[in-house]
């Protein structure tokens, strides 16, 4: 068996995997640094994880889908509130995300660096 099955426990993890990118495999296809779920004490489902850089593309397509148009094609206050919910996200945490994230937006490095400059001084920091 390659997928698990219909169990309500996949049902309820598979929005959340999809999500995130991961992938969800039976119990015994489990590598070491995968996450085994167990139902009333028996494993079900097993989550891969993405790689860091991996969740960083599906959250960025999570939200052209939200907004309904590439990010290249928002306005400069929608792009700004973007780079506010990927700083939150941890997406600046990854190596190259800021490259990544101009690249989405259609803007240079410079602007990502000044609408996370912007958000932290109206914050107080």
């Amino acid at each position: 068996m390659t997928e698990p099955g219909d169990h309500p426990l996949v049902a309820a993890v598979k929005p959340l995997a999809d999500a995130m990118g991961a992938e969800i495999l039976v119990p015994d296809q489990a590598r070491e640094d995968d996450v085994v779920l167990a139902w009333e004490g028996v494993d079900v489902l097993a989550v891969r994880l993405p790689q860091l850089s991996d969740s960083l593309d599906h959250i960025l397509a999570a939200l052209e889908r939200r907004h309904g148009v590439p990010l290249s094609e928002l306005d400069r206050k929608t792009k700004q509130a973007v780079v506010r919910i990927l700083e939150a996200r941890g997406a600046f945490s990854v190596r190259h995300g800021v490259e990544t994230v101009a690249g989405a937006l259609g803007v240079s490095r410079f602007t990502v660096y000044n609408y996370l400059n912007r958000e932290n001084v109206a914050k107080g920091d």
